[in-house]
């Protein structure tokens, strides 16, 4: 069964967020990201996955009245945004658990854990069936 897990980030508090990473928190931060990614290509789960950048980089698309795009800079809604994703297809819902709870203990400012909240989507196969 296929699962996206992602990571979401209050948008009004990205640039704080980010800043409060000294060099060494941004280096073992990525670490423990590519530790877990590698360990999902290692096991044949991995789908796909990304990082994603910051609210300043997001656009927000609709389609005008003549179908055309109407563009807008930044998030469709105040809130949370995306911050970064994985695919997986694992046996089991618990295995996406696992999954979710080694990328929400990526370590944060200072090297501890952040133990931020991820959250585990079912990609059915069908989803008209769901």
């Amino acid at each position: 069964m296929k699962y996206m897990i992602q990571m979401n980030v209050p948008a009004d508090e990205w640039d704080a967020i980010m800043s409060s990473f000294s060099k060494d928190d941004t280096e073992a931060m990525f670490a423990h990201m590519n530790t877990l990614n590698e360990e999902l290509v290692s096991a044949g789960e991995w789908v796909d996955g990304q990082g994603l950048g910051g609210p300043s980089l997001v656009k927000t698309v609709r389609a005008g009245t003549d179908g055309r795009p109407q563009v807008t800079d930044g998030p469709a809604q105040s809130g949370h945004i995306l911050a970064g994703y994985w695919v997986v297809d694992v046996k089991s819902e618990d295995r996406a658990l696992e999954i979710a709870a080694q990328a929400s203990a990526c370590p944060g400012p200072g090297g501890a854990p952040g133990n931020d909240p991820v959250e585990v989507h079912p990609i059915p196969e069908d989803p008209s069936a769901a």
